[in-house]
């Protein structure tokens, strides 16, 4: 194959490097049949970017070039539209004929691949906290009419602990789309009964793959091997998995009896929806209650402010937002969150227990989880001073949000804090006005 970088720019007078479009070539980062993936540099955006460029060959193809062509499409198609923490970001794509390639958000990381095999496998919470966040961005995808059709171990790539990025949407599916589709594809030992029969696919098809990644992080096997391709298609459509249990013990009941719902052949005893799929990894991790915020998975923490009445109207994407701004800070009974006539600029969500709003030594009310207290030191201005003091009545879990930082979060997740914040303001005014009106109801009572 020749190499995109020819056909796509000549080298760069002010880098001294070469180019493709506007973006400047760092490395090479793999090889595929169809395309090469190049790290680059955006001049423009000042930031490390992944370019995959396809060889103009591919496309010229007379036997596979029309169906490379849509598969190049289909995930250009998607620049823009899926802006997830743990979906590879697509920011642009050129298709011209000196060149085409998609640029993509750069993730220092590697592929899932290395972690499926026996000899490297993860820690059990490990896998379980990917898997959580790839039902969740899968289901986001869903949600905006996207099902990917090829989730692999090496279309999630990994960086860091457990933070995760789903790539590779060439073969997605656009449920909004009027466009034929192209069937027959994605990687055979992957894919769902339906999908390998050809049949109307739903996100469900996604749910099935997701378990034979799950089942293979677990294991280092595949729960449908076989010789070949067609001996593979025939166990699943045919052949009942073996629980994960059998080749890890470590893996409990519970984990087996998720991996296997999750590889059910009938559509109807897999799981519905993929919220169903993260509250049941939730409790795997071992439940959303707060014991040790420090010691807490991610999965743990967003589905504790998911499960909250405060971020009711927020978005997933904007929760994971809100987990890299907040700080969870565990305190015991009497501890003072906030000392009237300080200066503060941050403001708490309560998460467990109970806390007490007091001014001047005397109690006004009581907060339960969920509700928030210091949002002044935000609707005001930076280093308000507190007009009362909130202590812990028990022991509790607070989220703390520094005002500074608040601004760091996109537009929307901003708006919704302030719809949130007005929502409280409102039932706090109501219940204000409701004590006043009965005050005034008891001081007018005649005595005879």
């Amino acid at each position: 194959m020749s190499d995109p970088l020819e056909s796509a720019a000549g080298d760069s007078p002010s880098s001294g490097g070469r180019k493709i479009g506007k973006y400047e070539i760092i490395k090479e980062l793999g090889r595929g049949a169809t395309s090469v993936v190049y790290k680059a540099y955006d001049p423009f955006q000042d930031r490390e970017v992944a370019v995959k460029a396809v060889y103009p060959e591919a496309l010229g193809d007379d036997e596979h070039g029309r169906r490379y062509r849509k598969l190049f499409v289909t995930e250009a198609s998607l620049a823009g539209k899926l802006a997830h923490p743990h979906i590879v970001a697509i920011y642009d794509a050129v298709a011209e004929e000196s060149a085409s390639y998609i640029v993509m958000e750069y993730v220092n990381g590697s592929t899932l691949e290395q972690y499926a095999r026996l000899e490297q496998l993860l820690p059990l919470p490990r896998v379980l906290e990917i898997i959580y966040k790839c039902a969740r961005a899968l289901d986001y995808a869903a949600r905006e009419g996207v099902i990917h059709r090829d989730i692999k171990p090496a279309n999630i790539l990994l960086s860091g602990e457990a933070d995760i990025k789903i790539s590779d949407f060439g073969a997605a599916l656009n449920t909004s789309s009027d466009t034929t589709q192209i069937t027959g594809v994605g990687s055979p030992a992957y894919m769902s009964p339906e999908q390998v029969r050809e049949q109307p696919l739903t996100y469900q098809t996604d749910i099935f793959s997701l378990g034979v990644v799950f089942y293979q992080l677990l294991t280092g096997r595949l729960p449908f091997a076989g010789t070949n391709n067609y001996s593979i298609i025939y166990q699943i459509i045919n052949v009942e998995p073996v629980p994960p249990s059998r080749f890890r013990a470590e893996v409990p009941v519970r984990v087996d009896g998720i991996v296997l719902r999750m590889l059910s052949k009938n559509t109807a005893e897999r799981y519905q929806t993929w919220g169903d799929l993260a509250g049941d990894l939730v409790e795997a991790l071992g439940g959303s209650r707060v014991k040790a915020p420090d010691a807490m998975p991610e999965a743990g923490k967003f589905d504790t402010l998911r499960r909250l009445e405060f971020f009711r109207a927020f978005s997933d994407v904007e929760l994971w937002e809100v987990l890299r701004l907040a700080k969870w800070l565990p305190l015991p009974a009497t501890a003072a969150l906030i000392q009237e006539g300080d200066i503060g600029s941050s403001f708490f969500i309560l998460v467990e227990g109970e806390v007490e709003v007091r001014k001047q030594g005397k109690l006004l009310s009581v907060l339960n989880v969920g509700e928030c207290f210091g949002e002044m030191a935000y609707l005001g201005k930076h280093k308000f001073q507190r007009s009362a003091s909130v202590l812990a009545r028990s022991d509790v879990v607070v989220i703390e949000i520094r005002a500074e930082t608040l601004p760091r979060a996109s537009e929307l997740c901003r708006h919704h804090f302030n719809g949130a914040f007005l929502e409280l303001l409102v039932d706090r005014l109501s219940a204000a006005n409701l004590r006043l009106s009965r005050l005034l109801d008891d001081s007018n009572v005649s005595v005879f």
